[in-house]
């Protein structure tokens, strides 16, 4: 038996402890439906896209600046461990699970759980009130139910999010100043070499791994539950997604910060023009993006979504920001006041 071999025993063993409590968990009743799936949107893409932008450009940047760094890191970290573990999702592996809603990517490890864990828990304390971290703990803990109860994840899967999710909020605490000096001290292209690698280098793991060493996967045969097609290609998209966002959104909050910044105070006619004007063209790139790349799939799906990431999240952190000041909807920002990160974010 090889080393591959022993591996997908191992996890297959191990998946089929974790599916009788999913099925004593889905067995309680169809009523967890609805509430699950309301708490498990709040980790979804979606709406951590727009809670990011909202806080950057209509409540305070310093703390939506670096809150987006946080959760664009982990996002790209998840979906690269994604790429290499090749992990089953709890109704692909088994045909007792229900499929209460559906994910097409591999499933270790969980991105609500770890991507829920660096937002809510990075928010949860900036805001410097114990009630609003004890408020960002239990509302993770019901995303990672959530996604258990769903049929989309096995709590190893969750478990792991939790500990990557962990590792990335305490660095990001910790270590956030200290890299921020480090950065602004960098020339242009210093910084620009360092953030191209930073984005690339996942992306050339990822495909030569499922390209090289992976090129002949196909879903084992004891996989007997609902498995979608080319899981790898899905996962490897999310990659490109990932890291396309951190190559635009960390180029566009440099640039804007060697501009002066900006500040995201002011009336609330102008915060909420400001949003409406962002997320517009926000939504805009995404159905650009979407009809360009619509035929595509595998390999070019994924380098068209870097393209369109890196633009969306370049227009979010600088050309945003920049149409905000210019046209009076926002004032260049005080940067001993505007990067404050206790409970006053004004």
């Amino acid at each position: 038996m090889n080393a591959g071999t022993s591996e997908h025993s191992a996890m297959d063993a191990l998946w089929e402890a974790e599916t009788t409590p999913i099925l004593w968990f889905q067995g309680l009743g169809d009523w967890f439906s609805v509430p699950f799936e309301l708490v498990t949107a709040l980790g979804s893409q979606t709406f951590v896209i727009i809670l990011i932008a909202l806080v950057f450009w209509c409540v305070h940047a310093g703390v939506g600046a670096r809150l987006f760094v946080a959760v664009i890191a982990s996002t790209t970290l998840n979906a690269l461990a994604k790429s290499l573990a090749y992990g089953a999702r709890p109704y692909w592996f088994s045909a007792n699970v229900s499929a209460v809603v559906s994910e097409s990517s591999f499933g270790i490890p969980s991105g609500h759980a770890q991507g829920s864990t660096v937002l809510w828990g990075y928010l949860g304390a900036k805001s410097g009130d114990r009630r609003w971290m004890w408020a960002a703990g239990v509302l993770i803990a019901l995303i990672c139910l959530s996604r258990v109860y769903l049929g989309v994840h096995f709590i190893s899967d969750v478990l792991a999010g939790l500990l990557l999710g962990g590792a990335v909020l305490w660095a990001a605490l910790r270590w956030e100043d200290r890299v921020l000096a480090w950065w602004r001290g960098l020339d242009t292209p210093r910084w620009a070499f360092y953030l191209v690698l930073a984005s690339l280098l996942p992306c050339l793991l990822a495909v030569l791994w499922q390209l090289g060493v992976r090129g002949d996967w196909a879903p084992p045969a004891d996989w007997i539950g609902s498995t979608p097609q080319d899981p790898a290609g899905h996962t490897l998209n999310g990659l490109f997604t990932a890291a396309g966002a951190l190559l635009g959104g960390v180029a566009g909050l440099t640039l804007l910060d060697r501009r002066g910044g900006f500040s995201a105070s002011g009336a609330l006619t102008a915060r909420a023009a400001r949003f409406a004007l962002g997320i517009s063209v926000v939504l805009l790139i995404e159905v650009v993006g979407h009809l360009l790349a619509r035929d595509l799939t595998g390999l070019p799906a994924a380098i068209a979504a870097y393209a369109v990431y890196t633009v969306l999240a370049f227009w979010a952190t600088f050309a945003a920001p920049e149409l905000f000041v210019r046209s009076g909807l926002a004032a260049r920002s005080e940067r001993g006041t505007d990067t404050h990160t206790g409970p006053g974010l004004a």
